[in-house]
């Protein structure tokens, strides 16, 4: 089987898989909601902000200057 027909057997597969999960798990999926909100806000700080972690380029951004009087 070639790697199209696999991506549309398993997508079809995860969507019944899906369907059934929520249908017969209502409940549990609607209780969970309020905690995959609080989950999301760090989740989406860390991959949308990439966790600030320093690699961006800050140089653009400083007003400082290296010539001013009192700088080493």
């Amino acid at each position: 089987m070639d790697n199209k027909r696999y991506k549309w057997a398993l997508g079809g597969f995860l969507a019944v898989a899906a369907y059934f999960l929520i249908a017969e798990h209502r409940a549990h999926v609607f209780a969970f909601l309020p905690y995959a909100l609080f989950l999301a806000c760090p989740l989406m700080h860390l991959f949308m902000h990439h966790g600030h972690g320093g690699r961006h380029d800050h140089s653009r951004h400083q007003t400082h200057r290296h010539d001013e009087p009192g700088d080493a």
